[in-house]
């Protein structure tokens, strides 16, 4: 079983690419369409402006590999940007169109919050969760963001974090599961978020 790790120059490749190794996974890292297509499993960091992220996504060609993937059933994880990308715009710099696999918006905070939000925070999950499968409720990861998703269907949430408002900060839904913080970047817990994504069947 091999995993792919998309790269288009957006993300912190090294550091995902090296947790996901050390939970016994088998990884690439490419931007190759073919090499993509033949993974078991695709995994899309990002770290940066949503509007390059997609500028960069378009001038590889990784647009419609990534969704014929994600349309074929393959395992699909979403990291930061990652996650946001998959909803339909989003407000920074925009409304800039993102890759439209799920209905939503990307909305940026409001209010005296201090923005980004930078550091660890609690994240409230859905019972039943695969992604968070022996992960003690109510956990810490590290976030860096600006941005959170509003998704439309509001059964896509697998959790929530508490920063002004409580925001959606993951989704799952049939093969797709995706995150707003950076579980490589979250010690052991996120690291048995990545274990459980490298076990999925």
């Amino acid at each position: 079983m091999t995993i792919a790790v998309i790269d288009y120059e957006m993300g912190n490749l090294k550091s995902v690419s090296k947790a996901l190794e050390s939970q016994g996974a088998s990884v690439t890292v490419t931007r190759d369409p073919s090499v993509i297509k033949n993974a078991s499993k695709i995994v899309l960091p990002g770290v940066g402006a949503y509007g390059m992220c997609m500028d960069n996504l378009k001038k590889f060609g990784l647009v419609e590999v990534i969704k014929e993937s994600i349309a074929s059933g393959k395992r699909f994880l979403g990291i930061c940007l990652g996650l946001q990308l998959l909803f339909e715009e989003s407000e920074e710099f925009g409304p800039i169109q993102g890759l439209g696999v799920l209905k939503g918006k990307v909305k940026k905070f409001k209010g005296d919050l201090k923005v980004p939000q930078i550091g660890w925070n609690t994240v409230n999950a859905k019972k039943g969760s695969t992604l968070f499968k022996d992960i003690e409720n109510n956990s810490r990861f590290y976030f860096v963001h600006s941005y959170y998703v509003e998704p439309q269907d509001k059964s896509l949430i697998a959790s929530t974090t508490p920063y002004g408002i409580e925001y959606c900060s993951s989704v799952e839904k049939d093969n797709i599961v995706a995150v707003q913080f950076h579980p490589e970047k979250s010690q052991a817990t996120g690291l048995k978020m990545l274990k459980n994504f490298v076990e999925l069947k």
